[in-house]
């Protein structure tokens, strides 16, 4: 029996937890696990009884130490369509879906998050870091730049000149010292890391699901545009929200004073 790349495990309280599961190659993203953790990500938004997604590795070494080299490799062999098609095209799908997923995906990063790994965690809009964890954007050491986004997201995270000396030196640099860039939001001990992350998705879903996902989209979109238009994002987000039944149960609890009950309509 094959063993899976990808491992679900689904909680009765809505949150899912996705586990890359190639620990003996560090979590390596190969084309299969890629493909793979794609067609959950798609499986789950439209899944209601999920509410919220925790992201980590398996094992105690990686969260995932980037790209499959060996595997990349074979398709720069056969030239710059293949290698755009088959590496870069698929790692930036996977980013871009992660960044604009319409739940909360917390990556909890359990130790190395290297090359794709820390690119996964740049678009996440949440991140917990063990203290174990280490970080690297070590492309420029395959004579190459990044290729799924960190170019782009990692400045706009930490800051063009502090995201250049990390692109172009290709030096590791610590959990503490992703936190202080923007790259996760906080650093708790390694046995903490998985408590944490659920801790952190229960005090988002305990809030109204349209919110929430207000809230990620305005935030995703209107980050990379002028405010005036990110203003605009913002008040089409709560518009469509003004029919339903959460924001006026909203309201209600409010005024009265008791907890609210959410349909998520």
């Amino acid at each position: 029996m094959t063993t899976p790349v990808l491992l679900r495990t689904v909680d009765d309280d809505g949150i899912t937890t996705l586990t890359l599961n190639r620990p003996e190659k560090l979590n390596a993203l190969s084309y299969a696990l890629v493909d793979a953790l794609l067609k959950a990500l798609e499986e789950m938004e439209g899944d209601d009884a999920v509410r919220a997604v925790i992201l980590t590795g398996a094992g105690d070494r990686a969260f995932s130490a980037g790209g499959d080299i060996p595997e990349f490799a074979g398709s720069v062999r056969l030239g710059a369509a293949v290698a755009v098609r088959d590496f870069v095209r698929r790692g930036q799908a996977l980013t871009s879906r992660i960044e604009a997923y319409s739940k909360p995906i917390i990556v909890a990063v359990n130790g190395l998050a290297y090359g794709g790994g820390c690119e996964i965690t740049e678009a996440a809009p949440l991140a917990v870091a063990s203290d174990r964890a280490l970080f690297a954007k070590p492309e420029i050491k395959l004579a190459m730049p990044p290729t799924f986004g960190g170019t782009q997201r990692l400045p706009r995270l930490a800051g063009r000149k502090r995201a250049l000396d990390l692109l172009l030196t290709g030096d590791s640099f610590t959990a503490e010292r992703a936190l202080e860039l923007g790259l996760v939001n906080r650093v708790v001990p390694h046995d903490q890391l998985m408590p944490a992350a659920r801790d952190l998705a229960h005090r988002i879903i305990r809030h109204a699901p349209g919110a929430v996902a207000a809230i990620l989209a305005a935030v995703t979109r209107g980050v990379n545009m002028p405010i005036a238009e990110g203003l605009a994002a913002e008040s089409a987000a709560f518009a469509a929200l003004v029919p339903g039944h959460d924001l006026e149960e909203g309201l209600d609890a409010w005024i009265s004073r008791r907890p609210a009950v959410y349909t998520g309509t």
